[in-house]
């Protein structure tokens, strides 16, 4: 069976609709009419797949070692707890790092991901981007004497396109839309060693419709992440979108956003009513904590601030301690 070398998927020529579509007059095409369209015409298509489970299972089965993607941004309980659900041996990448600060501490981040999220195994930093770390999965599987690997991570990790870095050309599909890869697929990295891309894995549930490509254009920034501090008087809020808004309940409230300067982010006052007829829940944040908003990046409270967020899904919200405070 023909497999679409950009997204893993079967190649088919009877049901347009369905993924691996290719006409009958293309049939030698090594690319599926999604992907094609994707890479001549930026045609952005969302496909519904459920495809986490499945992943779990075939790394699991096989005990292939997994090297697992996620950007800073994306730190979170729920990319965490896919992470802990592996069980074959495993190494921490955080990708993009060209989007972290310079001032920001590596090592710092390291021992802050241990001690918050029990990651016991091996963290590395790279970015395809700037050609950082790009050749350390190649390295590794030379050191252990690994033969074949996955390559893992949420959608919008980056796995797709640090391939294409690795084999020096562009070979697998990238796009911003999840589930942009499809299947397994498999790709020799030469010298009898080979690396098996992955479908992205999705989120339970976002605070965005999936299929809305412009709001995910907007939270997946392709330039260098230029974090915002707001000072808030009591009673200002901020408004982040049309998704959050966040009170102030305290004297002062000082906070730095990590998240995509895309988005729309302002301050308004009491008067201005605007979300207030969301879920409302009380927060307390301490110096040094974070505001995690699943999917989206993170908040830094420089003091300590009571706050009250009107949310639709106040389930999207977690607090934590900050690298910053390391």
């Amino acid at each position: 069976m023909k497999r679409c070398m950009g997204c893993g998927a079967i190649l088919q020529s009877k049901k347009k609709e369905e993924i691996g579509y290719v006409p009958k007059e293309k049939k030698e095409a090594k690319l599926c009419e999604r992907c094609f369209r994707l890479l001549h015409y930026n045609d952005l298509k969302f496909v519904e797949i459920s495809s986490s489970k499945k992943v779990l299972e075939q790394v699991n089965k096989t005990g292939l070692f997994a090297f697992f993607l996620v950007d800073l941004l994306n730190i979170n309980k729920e990319v965490l707890k896919t992470y802990h659900a592996i069980t074959a041996p495993k190494c921490f990448i955080i990708s993009k790092v060209d989007f972290i600060p310079k001032y920001m501490n590596k090592n710092k981040i390291k021992v802050w991901l241990r001690e918050e999220y029990d990651v016991e195994e091996e963290i590395i930093f790279l970015s395809a981007h700037k050609n950082q770390n790009i050749h350390y999965i190649e390295n590794m599987m030379e050191q252990k004497n690994i033969t074949e690997s996955y390559l893992l991570g949420y959608t919008n990790s980056g796995k797709s396109t640090l391939l294409n870095k690795i084999m020096e050309e562009e070979q697998i599909t990238t796009s911003i839309v999840p589930n942009t890869t499809i299947d397994f697929i498999k790709i020799s990295l030469g010298n009898g060693k080979s690396i098996i891309d992955t479908p992205g894995f999705l989120y339970q549930d976002t605070l965005y419709p999936k299929d809305d490509v412009v709001f995910i254009k907007k939270i997946n920034p392709k330039t260098f992440l230029k974090p915002i501090t707001f000072q808030l008087k009591k009673g200002a809020s901020l408004l982040i979108e049309d998704l959050l808004r966040i009170e102030n309940q305290s004297e002062k409230c000082n906070m730095t956003l990590y998240m995509s300067n895309l988005l729309s982010i302002k301050k308004v006052y009491a008067q201005n009513e605007l979300l207030k007829n969301l879920e409302s829940t009380s927060m307390h944040l301490e110096k040094n904590q974070d505001l995690v908003l699943k999917g989206i990046g993170f908040i830094n409270f420089k003091s300590d601030s009571k706050v009250k967020i009107y949310i639709q899904k106040p389930g999207f919200l977690e607090i934590r301690s900050s690298f910053f405070g390391r």
